[in-house]
């Protein structure tokens, strides 16, 4: 994909797998949410990781970061493989790797004040004196919003809006690097997501992070990524720059997505894809491609050969046997 030495993150054939019970009939069946993905970010971009809820999309951040462990592949930061970590080593690296997680209020300690939760990680770092810790807190607060006031207040006395802020603050105040945004804006009010999403890319230009942000929605990961991964039962389908993918979506799971997107024009006829058939179980993922059983293209070899993710130029990479047949069909 990208040379080694340009990217922040770079991910090796990832995966993990999950017991899915010790029952009769699943006993020795594994759910495998991330198969072999591999990926790079570079710094100072926006990754953007698309696809349905149940994808992985999720599992794959967290994995990312070591708050699942994942069952194999490797993860490197800044060259350096994280899973070759131990405990000690790695809660030190997680000063320079973050996570704005989904839910604002399930993140946010209901006993601790604002103050006490944006400053917990400085506490737990022993960074600065208390008082410098404190300053701190009210320079980051000042930055994502959070008046002055505000501070001595509990996470239950906050809309769901000014909860996300605290949790960004929360993952600035350490000064990281690479952040994980976990659909940080779903669970907003539609009337205030734009505003989170403006304060998460501000805060990237001002502190030059790097983000791998997770969601289902196409319209806000076209609006603030840079490069855009579509996710399909565990597995990268295609990848490319953000106006490369949204302009010549090639893969047919990338199509059908680009083509339920709402265009707010009644004179605009579309082309929409309906997909057939549901999602086929993550604990017994169909031979060769995984979207072959949902696919209206899917040909014989499409059900013995699992494709690899392939360079159509550009950067961009589609993982598909008819690739070159299906570019520029929508």
């Amino acid at each position: 994909m990208m040379n080694k030495e340009e990217s922040l993150i770079r991910i090796d054939n990832l995966s993990k797998e999950f017991d899915v019970g010790k029952g009769f009939l699943s006993k020795g069946k594994k759910l495998k949410a991330v198969d072999q993905v591999s990926l790079e970010i570079r710094k100072g971009e926006t990754l953007g990781l698309v696809g349905e809820s149940g994808c992985g999309k999720s599992t794959l951040g967290r994995c990312i970061l070591r708050l699942i462990e994942p069952t194999g592949g490797q993860v490197f930061y800044k060259g350096q493989n994280l899973l070759e970590l131990d405990r000690e080593s790695m809660r030190k690296m997680r000063r320079s790797l973050q996570m704005i997680f989904q839910d604002p209020y399930a993140s946010l300690n209901p006993r601790m004040t604002v103050m006490e939760i944006i400053k917990a990680p400085l506490d737990v770092f022993h960074i600065g004196s208390p008082q410098e810790r404190v300053q701190k807190v009210m320079e980051i607060a000042q930055v994502v919003g959070i008046r002055e006031e505000y501070m001595l207040r509990y996470p239950h006395e906050f809309s769901g809006g000014q909860r996300q802020r605290i949790v960004i603050a929360r993952a600035l105040v350490l000064d990281p690097e690479f952040i994980v945004c976990d659909e940080p804006v779903s669970a907003l009010d539609v009337s205030i997501r734009s505003q989170v999403l403006n304060l998460i890319r501000d805060i990237q230009k001002t502190y030059n992070l790097s983000y791998l942000f997770i969601s289902h929605d196409l319209s806000v990961v076209k609006h603030i990524s840079d490069r855009v991964a579509v996710m399909y039962l565990g597995s990268i389908v295609e990848m490319a720059d953000k106006a490369e993918l949204f302009s010549n979506p090639v893969h047919p799971y990338t199509q059908a997505l680009m083509s339920a997107i709402p265009v707010p024009d009644v004179d605009v006829v579309k082309n929409e894809i309906y997909l057939e058939g549901d999602v086929p179980s993550p604990v017994d993922p169909p031979e060769g491609c995984r979207f072959h059983t949902r696919c209206p293209y899917a040909a014989e070899a499409c059900r013995q050969t699992r494709p690899q993710l392939k360079d159509m130029g550009n950067g961009h990479y589609t993982a598909c046997l008819r690739q070159e047949e299906l570019a520029g069909k929508l």
